[in-house]
């Protein structure tokens, strides 16, 4: 038997795209420029409690100052106001995972309860059950094994029966790291040109730039 292990922004629903062009934009609005391809490096995938502390650091470095919590409720209903508007699932995401046979979850740095409005918004929550690990219950999110050692030990699963589906370096980077197969996947909207050669880099075992592609891959591991 095999588990497929399913992130859930950028790979089940087109989060990414909206998440980082509002951040991006928020932070530019209050002086702070990073280069898109390097931010989606660093943050993307990130549990957000790592996200919120990594950058930050990297805010205080650049504006020479603390950034108060006031700042970051402020970027999060940014943030969220843009998805409430625009979240869709990734395309060609329910057709091909109604149609896998192996069992299946989510394993995804959002909170729980963010977690369950996304994927009943795109009308992807029935083809998981109540199979949905967040990274609130583990101690430290990617790319940190963590999370999906927890995820294929309350699913009945060894590691290496596991198949992890990821947009995110730091989500392939944690999926090798827990001793399982990582998919890179390339088929949402942020994956600009070379974000493949990222993953690969970043250790997955293959990349799928559809879920065409992915079904392909599946199938032959």
């Amino acid at each position: 038997m095999t588990l497929l292990i399913f992130d859930c922004d950028g790979v089940l629903v087109e989060s990414e795209a909206i998440l980082i062009t509002a951040e991006l934009e928020f932070l530019g609005r209050h002086g702070v420029v990073f280069e898109r391809s390097d931010y989606v490096r660093t943050y993307m995938g990130m549990a957000p409690r790592e996200w919120k502390e990594r950058l930050s650091r990297s805010l205080s470095a650049k504006l020479g100052r603390e950034v108060s919590a006031e700042f970051f409720d402020e970027l999060d209903d940014f943030t969220t106001a843009r998805l409430q508007d625009q979240l869709v699932s990734v395309d060609g995401a329910r057709s091909v995972i109604e149609g896998f046979s192996h069992q299946r979850c989510v394993a995804s740095s959002s909170s729980p309860d963010g977690l369950v409005w996304k994927l009943s918004h795109t009308q992807l929550l029935d083809l998981f059950d109540e199979n949905l690990f967040s990274t609130h219950l583990v101690e430290k999110g990617k790319p940190e094994p963590d999370l999906f050692l927890h995820a294929a030990h309350t699913m009945g699963f060894e590691p290496a029966e596991c198949i992890v589906i990821e947009d995110s370096v730091n989500g392939v980077v944690a999926a090798k790291r827990a001793g399982m197969k990582a998919i890179g996947f390339t088929a949402a909207s942020h994956c600009l040109e070379g974000h493949d050669i990222t993953l690969s880099k970043g250790g997955a075992d293959m990349v799928a730039g559809s879920y065409r592609e992915l079904k392909e891959i599946v199938g032959n591991f």
